[in-house]
């Protein structure tokens, strides 16, 4: 009972230390508003809650809705290795932040032993022991409760890290599959006039026998031939290049897939001149630097809570035929209760060095936290802008393709008429600048497909 009212007294001393100087070491994190502007807007839209019509939380069903690529992305979802080892990660944190919630239980060992001992020639003497013994931490400086919430921070960032990868899937299965789309559009464009080339190659050489072109002509209309082909050997290495892209992201062995030409991808209407603060707090990576800075903030109230005592109580008993220094037989029970403070004393140097590294590494996640703000408002603008000015260079390459189809024809017509010594050179130049601009629309069109896809995941589109 003394030993009881003792250990009361202690644990009654040291929580009135406790609540004298070390109140901070209880407090959750919050946003160190006073200290960024930048955080005190993260903060104020944080707490406005989910915008759930945001182009961002938005299904990915619902802005990717051709059906085969919709089967690519499900498919990319199961089987993709990185989004597995994502999921894997949350497992672990999990795991870690159920040891750190075990930790407020006491532990509990159960260790027999016995012993045996013969003097001068006489029979052996046994002794046991079979005893239980507990120990508990008592958490009055938050040492196991910052623990717990770290570990809580770190499955929240986790978790945040998985979105991210699933966001990334999502973004490279479409953008792969708009790029082979777009390289077999430019493949088909370039076959077929690559073969519209070879007919002016022989209408040249006829048109020379006639005496209406020179050798001149003949050599230029080859060459342009020849570039249009060799060409077409580069397309269709990055044709299969995408394929084997969109293979390793849908985890199965390189093969070509179907992807139709005419494949384009149509943005929800959502765009406008910029994206709110609330819209950002959405994106899983600014989500991860949050929690990034909680758990540096938990790791330096661990670090403060090491100036304090620790108070630990434990309990022994079982059963033993030792008791004192006689030997008693038969055995009997034994009891033992004990409480401990441990202040620290000598070790005051290494726990200042802990607190300022910590503080150091607070200071780093912070920093950290705002640049992953300023990024992520950075990628929405670069993306927004892409894809405004791509539609405006798409209207632009059609009005160009339509005069340079006119120009053709028109130089085509003035060569059969004859009368013009240098109208071949017109015509080659004409349908030059045509296939010129007809790639580009292609290559633009691609360049908005992925501005949208860009901007959907950049705020974290996906879920």
């Amino acid at each position: 009972m003394k030993l009881r009212n003792n250990i009361s007294l202690i644990a009654a001393a040291v929580l009135s230390i406790s609540m004298l100087g070390s109140c901070g070491l209880y407090k959750k994190f919050e946003m160190p508003t006073e200290e960024s502007a930048l955080a005190a807007d993260y903060a104020k839209a944080v707490s406005q809650g989910v915008d759930s019509a945001a182009f961002g939380n938005l299904k990915w069903e619902q802005v990717f809705t051709d059906p085969m690529l919709a089967d690519l992305i499900n498919q990319a979802l199961v089987n993709n290795t990185n989004l597995q080892n994502a999921k894997l990660n949350v497992d672990m944190a999990q795991a870690q932040l159920k040891g750190a919630k075990l930790a407020y239980f006491p532990s509990v060992a159960l260790a027999p032993n016995g012993a045996g001992a013969s003097y001068s020639g006489n029979a052996f003497s046994w002794s046991y022991q079979l005893p239980l013994s507990v120990s508990w931490e008592v958490d009055i400086f938050g040492k196991l409760l910052n623990s717990k919430r770290g570990a809580q921070a770190a499955v929240l960032q986790s978790e945040a890290y998985v979105q991210a990868v699933r966001s990334q899937i999502v973004g490279g299965v479409a953008a792969c599959y708009y790029s082979i789309a777009a390289l077999e559009n430019q493949l088909t464009l370039s076959r077929s006039t690559a073969e519209i080339w070879k007919e002016n190659v022989q209408v040249m050489k006829d048109l020379k026998l006639a005496g209406r072109v020179n050798e001149s002509a003949v050599v230029q209309s080859e060459a342009q031939y020849y570039s249009i082909l060799a060409s077409i050997t580069d397309l269709e290495v990055g044709l299969v290049q995408a394929n084997n892209t969109m293979s390793l992201l849908l985890n199965v062995m390189p093969q070509k897939w179907n992807v139709s030409p005419d494949a384009t991808l149509t943005a929800p209407e959502m765009l406008r001149d910029a994206i709110p603060m609330r819209e950002l707090a959405a994106r899983p990576d600014v989500r991860a630097a949050e929690q990034t800075l909680a758990s540096a903030y938990y790791a330096t109230n661990s670090a403060r809570a090491a100036f304090y005592p620790g108070l630990n109580i434990t309990a022994n008993g079982g059963f033993t035929n030792l008791l004192g220094s006689m030997i008693v037989n038969p055995g009997d029970w034994f009891v033992q209760l004990a409480g401990s403070l441990t202040a620290p004393l000598f070790s005051r140097g290494a726990n200042i060095a802990r607190l300022e590294a910590a503080k150091a590494q607070q200071k780093q996640a912070m920093n950290s936290f705002e640049y992953a703000l300023l990024s992520a408002s950075a990628e929405v603008s670069d993306a927004m802008t892409v894809y405004e000015k791509s539609t405006e260079k798409q209207i632009l390459l059609q009005s160009q393709i339509e005069n340079l189809e006119k120009s053709v024809e028109i130089t085509k017509e003035l060569l059969s008429l004859g009368g013009y010594n240098t109208t071949y050179l017109e015509v080659l130049t004409a349908q030059q600048s045509l296939l010129g601009a007809q790639i580009s629309k292609i290559n633009s069109e691609l360049s908005r497909a992925q501005a949208v896809i860009n901007l959907y995941q950049s705020l974290g589109g996906g879920r």
